[in-house]
């Protein structure tokens, strides 16, 4: 089935249920108007659905074919990545001062969300480039900038992030890469690179790997880890590409999803060494490459985002053609979409994929406040704000991803066990998102240990108040098609906060019993605090005469009935199951 953008909805919850409308009214935006907004989506969507749609099942069967180190892109990828960048995309939040538009990161994930619907295989290699893009702006030398940041901006080159080794995975602290001095104030790089996405293609001309390594008198773990800057080719002097690096890709994996994404084994030094770039300061490799990080994890929340809304249309466009069983009045043959079960599995799928939407858009403009607000107090609240929110959106999201694809296999039922459908693709594509960029019981245990006790645990409590707001506003509608939901989501925000300051008080006298609990806490969190952001867009829907308000009030209702009722399990799990989750498994 294609895949068609949903502009509207994607519109509506970056300025109802994320607050970017909020924002916008402030003038945090600048001179951004909302027209310019839908101006911006519109344009996305008809690329993502016209020209990059149409060729995600190229990519999957056709895959990266590796051969003399030299990978092949599938048919039309080229074209596609080459209008794609002349289009201005790439660079779509990235400074104006390098040739960026400089719009917000909201606006980018929004668009983020369409690339990796129309193509998670896609979608990723550019994150990358974006996340490059970042790190090289906050720490990049002037030289480095000038040299490199112009074309990674405009997609002419592409970025890659290298952090994985055979025997350091999330242990980074344990990577062997190795950094030597040269003369010339470069470094030679030795070492070997795994699971590196778009490690090697024929997309651009260049490719500019961002490098972990460790120098000869480093301290041992992280605190002895550097950054290094290595292009595929070393630069001449008027700026374009010369020389081969002494880097390589030794291979490509054969993967369970994402076929189009050439994930390499990369390989460093075989004539003496790769010339790299410090970025940032020596031994500081880590703060720089958080910076990447940071905007990696929020882009892939999104490609759990993207996954579900593709899987939910495909799901709902085949339930209303399928015809099988008798329906409510006993006629033959209707449309499968008339069975309780199915429709029920339908508004999961739906719903599900909006609170995932509205986290990981909320998480974009606390990311916006961070930067542009007026005064320290306001953007150190934003900052903690996006920290808080960023393993939610990334782990939630992504886990939502899996489910709601999984769920689009169950409703094509045996055709969804065919490769034919498209369905089981979109199983296979979500299943990595959960495991990269920081494995999802790392974000857990992130949530838990280090963005839950943010200034004493003020952060959560700060977003809790808002989060309670909205479901008193719910009950001062008294509006009868909201059924259940005020008193729905109030206790799911009483569990959320009751197993927070549990954790909180835990992680001072037993941190294995508060990370025994980090998994349940976080997709307690993810139910409430969606929950009660789709219910916000139902409130603004209600507003307007054109905001589809019936449709959002039985979303609303159906998350909070239905989804955020499990929050008291959850609840339990996190503060009473930690003495049999550590029991020995033998």
């Amino acid at each position: 089935m294609p895949y068609r953008a949903p502009i509207a909805d994607i519109a509506f919850a970056l300025r109802y249920g994320a607050g970017f409308g909020a924002a916008l009214d402030e003038g945090l935006y600048g001179d951004l108007t909302g027209d310019t907004l839908d101006a911006v989506l519109e344009e996305a969507g008809k690329f993502a659905t016209d020209i990059l749609a149409p060729l995600n099942r190229i990519g999957d069967t056709h895959g990266t074919p590796f051969k003399d180190g030299v990978v092949t892109m599938p048919p039309g990828w080229k074209e596609a990545y080459t209008a794609w960048a002349a289009a201005g995309w790439n660079g779509l939040a990235s400074p104006e001062q390098w040739g960026g538009q400089g719009l917000p990161q909201a606006v980018n994930a929004a668009c983020i969300e369409m690339w990796n619907s129309a193509s998670m295989a896609f979608g990723i290699g550019p994150v990358l480039t974006m996340a490059a893009i970042d790190a090289l702006a906050v720490h990049g030398s002037d030289h480095l900038k000038k040299d490199y940041l112009p074309k990674l901006i405009s997609g002419e080159w592409m970025g890659t992030m290298q952090l994985t080794e055979p025997q350091a995975g999330s242990d980074v602290g344990a990577l062997r890469t190795k950094a030597e001095r040269a003369g010339d104030g470069s470094y030679r790089i030795t070492g070997q690179k795994i699971f590196i996405t778009y490690g090697e293609h024929d997309l651009t001309d260049n490719i500019i790997h961002f490098v972990l390594a460790r120098l000869p008198d480093a301290p041992p773990g992280v605190k002895g880890i550097s950054l290094f800057l290595v292009p595929k080719f070393t630069l001449n002097a008027d700026g374009t590409p010369g020389e081969r690096n002494d880097v390589r890709a030794h291979s490509v994996e054969h993967k369970l999803g994402i076929h189009a994404s050439p994930t390499c084994t990369m390989v460093y030094g075989d004539n003496g060494g790769a010339t790299g770039f410090l970025v940032g300061e020596e031994n500081a490799g880590m703060t720089c490459m958080f910076t990447m990080m940071n905007e990696a994890r929020l882009a892939v929340g999104l490609q759990g985002v993207a996954i579900a809304e593709r899987a939910t249309q495909q799901a709902l466009e085949y339930a209303r053609d399928r015809k099988q069983g008798r329906g409510a009045n006993g006629a033959s043959s209707v449309p499968i979409a008339e069975h309780p079960d199915i429709r029920r599995t339908l508004l999961t799928m739906r719903t599900l994929t909006a609170a995932a939407r509205a986290i990981s858009y909320s998480t974009a403009v606390a990311l916006d406040r961070a930067n542009a607000a007026a005064n320290d107090t306001a953007r150190k609240a934003s900052h903690e704000r996006a920290s808080l929110l960023t393993p939610v959106a990334k782990a939630f999201s992504t886990d939502i991803g899996v489910e709601v694809a999984s769920l689009g296999v169950q409703v094509h039922g045996g055709m969804g066990f065919i490769e034919e459908t498209g369905a089981a693709q979109h199983y296979r594509d979500a299943r990595i998102a959960a495991i990269y960029e920081g494995t999802n019981g790392i974000q857990a245990i992130d949530l838990v240990t280090r963005k839950l006790p943010l200034s004493g645990g003020e952060t959560f409590r700060a977003l809790m108040k808002e989060l309670r707001a909205i479901a008193d506003a719910v009950r001062a509608t008294n509006d009868p098609a909201f059924g259940a939901t005020a008193p729905r989501l109030t206790e799911a925000l009483d569990h959320l906060q009751r197993a927070g300051e549990w954790l909180l008080a835990t992680l001072k006298t037993s941190q294995q019993s508060a990370l025994a609990g980090a998994t349940p806490y976080l997709r307690l969190f993810g139910n409430a605090a969606g929950g009660c952001m789709i219910a916000n867009e139902a409130l603004a829907a209600l507003r307007m005469p054109d905001g589809n308000s019936a449709n959002r009030v039985a979303h609303a209702r159906f998350f909070a009935e239905n989804i955020a009722v499990q929050c008291g399990g959850l609840a339990t799990m996190v503060t009473d199951g930690a003495q049999s989750s550590l029991a020995d498994i033998a």
